[in-house]
């Protein structure tokens, strides 16, 4: 008897706390019937919020997880190994790097942190990290964000199939971006 007592007691705390929350849910069979627990809140991309910039290409999203911005790629600002192979290619020092890599993350951050976005998705839904690879745009206005990146001069392509939906609209961007001596290319 305890047990049962317990038991509902819990199932009215855990549907209490969130009553409004479309989640995923667990279903119990007992003697008295079946019950359900939400397991937590479930999120949708296509209208998430961006709990900040990671870098210059990549975003934290509201539930934890961590997007990549396909297409494009912005200087390293954290030491690793990359950092070192970029400043190597273009024939600058870490440091260098490292401000362009600020700079970047700069604009990515007063862009879209703290917004809401909808994501959209290639062929590969996420990369050997684990991250999301996605297309991502603002809510309020539709700016297309990995475009804009490009465009206003704070990355360069990155283009890996199969994930090449916008490849000629980027080319063209950065492209314009140079030609034009915007952001890091001043």
């Amino acid at each position: 008897m305890p047990k049962r007592i317990f038991l509902i007691a819990f199932m009215v705390l855990a549907l209490n706390a969130s009553p409004s929350i479309a989640a995923p849910v667990k279903v119990y069979l007992s003697d008295e019937g079946k019950f359900s627990i939400p397991l937590g809140k479930s999120y949708n991309y296509g209208d998430i919020l961006v709990k900040r910039a990671v870098d210059g290409d990549t975003l934290e999203l509201e539930d934890g997880a961590r997007v990549r911005l396909i297409g494009i790629d912005t200087p390293e600002m954290h030491e690793s190994r990359k950092l070192y192979r970029d400043a190597q290619r273009a024939k600058e020092d870490a440091a260098t790097i490292q401000k362009l890599g600020r700079q970047a993350y700069e604009f990515t951050k007063k862009l879209v942190e703290g917004k809401r976005v909808s994501l959209e998705f290639d062929v590969e839904r996420q990369d050997r990290y684990g991250r999301l690879l996605a297309y991502v745009y603002l809510k309020d206005d539709g700016t297309f964000v990995n475009a804009e990146i490009v465009k206003q001069g704070y990355a360069s392509l990155l283009t890996i199939p199969p994930d090449v939906k916008y490849a000629d609209l980027f080319l063209t961007l950065y492209r314009e971006a140079r030609e034009n001596r915007r952001g890091l290319w001043q």
